[in-house]
């Protein structure tokens, strides 16, 4: 694939969009595979849901989402997918920038995450963009049982 990235534009995630994105988290083995009832909340329009929830077209088709649930001065990174082939594109580099943007204006400084400690790719990415660990919390995860790797990005060293 010859990746365009002007062709890539990223957006609130819309009821018209939820098929996709589930279909994309259900594909990918490292992402967590939520409830039907779990996306229809992030485009309910009721306020309590209180989640961020972006995608990433490409052409018109969906090829990535992003869903953070903001507790400022905090949000958490509940879920980042990417479809295989627009992996290490800066596909999900670009919807943390964007995700970031939105976070800032209600307050958020950090974004937190928990991430399989065997998951050396996204491990890899996250530091890349410059979050740091900041602890382990073992046996976190089950099926199978696996630590979980915390981290955090602080804004505090301003925007992208």
């Amino acid at each position: 694939m010859n990746f365009d990235p002007s062709k890539l534009k990223i957006a609130p995630l819309e009821e018209s969009n939820l098929a996709e994105v589930i279909q994309i988290a259900e594909i990918l083995e490292r992402t967590p595979h939520w409830s039907t009832d779990s996306y229809l909340q992030l485009v309910s329009k009721n306020p309590s849901v209180g989640r961020v929830a972006l995608i990433a077209t490409y052409t018109s088709e969906v090829v990535a989402y992003v869903i953070a649930c903001p507790i400022p001065p905090e949000a958490e990174l509940e879920s980042i997918g990417v479809v295989g082939t627009f992996q290490r594109q800066g596909v999900g580099r670009r919807l943390i920038d964007a995700l970031m943007r939105q976070l800032v204006p209600s307050g958020v400084e950090t974004l937190l995450l928990e991430v399989r400690a065997s998951n050396l790719p996204a491990l890899a990415f996250y530091g890349s963009i410059g979050f740091v660990q900041t602890g382990l919390r073992l046996r976190y995860y089950a099926d199978p049982v696996e630590d979980a790797v915390q981290m955090q990005l602080r804004f505090d060293s301003g925007l992208p």
